[in-house]
């Protein structure tokens, strides 16, 4: 990075405004990119989001496809999986 990127303060107040995302280069290769907070945790709620849709679809057309698994199993995976005791079904 040279002093000019390291001294960019009018950089970093565009990233810190949201107008933007900087990315910074060495040798004229992309090493980082800034993004002020707020548009980072936005970008990991879509993610979140994404992630959550895909396992639904995936549960969906696993159940389509006949792969269940009745209740009670399932309960009792869970408990013995977190170590906790509850209602039997």
């Amino acid at each position: 990075m040279s002093g000019h990127e390291r001294n960019d303060k009018g950089g970093v107040g565009r990233v810190k405004k949201g107008e933007s995302q900087m990315v910074l280069t060495v040798n004229g290769r992309a090493q980082l990119v800034v993004q002020d907070a707020g548009s980072y945790q936005d970008l990991l709620d879509r993610l979140a989001k994404a992630e959550a849709v895909a396992a639904i679809r995936r549960g969906i057309a696993g159940a389509e496809q006949g792969r269940l698994t009745p209740v009670d199993k399932a309960a009792e995976r869970l408990r013995s999986r977190h170590g906790v005791e509850g209602p039997h079904f």
